[in-house]
């Protein structure tokens, strides 16, 4: 079977990762285990389009090969341990277990243009950024593709309809985890599955700057969103560890070669911390940095954590700072706050999980 085959060899499964393998793979699989080929469309839609839990739900392959791909594979397991429902938006903000135990957020928010889908792409996350509660605790590991795709159809079982709009922006760095995120995404996007345009998806970035270079030369359509957060490296590199290894300059010099390549407009995240870099010298150097750029900036009202001590400044305080920016032409939005009553920023519901847990 080719190196590209998707093996879990650890105590829970010796078997193939079905969930995780694209429409090749499984016709590798299926003539791997006697059987012909035109059974892997059959179960790759199964999973993928019907977007099933077991493999009894395969109601039009036999008995015995459901019971061969039992013996041989596995569905990857994710359910849904806590959900919250915003009594202000309708947000409902999901806690999933893995088959491992482990824990990871989605975040489901409703639109005039439907539903979009926030899912996490690793268990923790290693780029310490200082205003985030994903990254207490640091990286437990990477999501394989076949659980970022239980992310999603989980969420929708849940919720009784299919998403519109995808973002990768919940726990951990998509970049850090650029393989199985790139087969995901092929996995999701397939007409065989959910057919999901990628023109659809935004995926966020710390700035790793060698796997921007490698998203843009894929030219897969979706909406790059860089977290920024400050504007000279000084600051950055204090909110954000990333920077010490890729600068302002590096990081800049990217995002535009990123638009040369791909035609696709960048998107610049900036969370608004009191104090840090919510006032008009902060903004100017923004202006300055961005200037003459097609793009876009997203300001977030820092979402307090009771571990880093972070705070947001007042609506007048940001008004001011978007008005400084609209002024000199930029192209700005304040991100919409969703789910404000329920914790929706993601980590926070993970880490009160597992600070119950261990007290118990």
């Amino acid at each position: 079977m080719g190196d590209n085959m998707n093996i879990r060899t650890d105590e829970i499964h010796s078997k193939y990762d079905i969930s995780s393998m694209d429409i090749d793979e499984i016709t590798e699989f299926v003539q791997k285990i006697g059987e012909p080929k035109f059974r892997a469309k059959q179960i790759y839609t199964w999973l993928n389009d019907k977007q099933v839990k077991i493999f009894d739900e395969m109601t039009n392959l036999s008995v015995a090969l459901r019971e061969k791909l039992k013996e041989t594979a596995f569905i990857t397991e994710v359910s849904a341990l806590h959900r919250l429902t915003s009594q202000k938006d309708g947000t409902n903000k999901f806690l999933l277990k893995l088959g491992d135990k482990n824990c990871i957020e989605a975040v489901w928010m409703e639109y005039k243009h439907g539903a979009s889908l926030c899912i996490s792409t690793q268990v923790g996350c290693r780029q310490g950024c200082m205003f985030c509660a994903s990254t207490l605790g640091g990286l437990v590991r990477s999501l394989t593709a076949g659980e970022m795709l239980g992310e999603i159809y989980e969420v929708q079982r849940q919720m009784g309809k299919r998403i519109s709009s995808l973002v990768l922006m919940g726990i951990g760095e998509p970049l850090d985890n650029f393989d199985n995120v790139m087969k995901f995404l092929g996995i999701l996007s397939s007409k065989e599955g959910q057919n999901l345009s990628l023109r659809h998806v935004s995926l966020s970035t710390c700035g790793i700057v060698p796997n921007i270079y490698k998203l843009a030369e894929l030219k897969t359509g979706l909406t790059l969103s860089v977290s920024l957060h400050a504007a000279n490296n000084e600051k950055r590199s204090k909110l954000m560890p990333v920077n010490r290894r890729y600068s302002i300059d590096e990081l800049m010099t990217a995002c535009k070669d990123y638009f040369k390549i791909t035609g696709r407009r960048i998107s610049y995240e900036y969370a608004l911390i009191l104090g840090e870099n919510d006032n008009k010298e902060s903004a100017d150097e923004l202006y300055n940095l961005l200037k003459g750029q097609n793009c876009h900036i997203n300001l977030i009202p820092v979402n307090p954590v009771k571990e880093r001590g972070t705070k947001r400044g007042t609506k007048e305080d940001i008004q001011k700072f978007v008005k400084y920016l609209e002024n000199k032409g930029m192209n700005v939005t304040v991100r919409r706050e969703l789910g404000s009553d329920i914790n929706a920023a993601c980590g926070q519901l993970r880490r009160d999980y597992e600070n119950k847990i261990n007290e118990q």
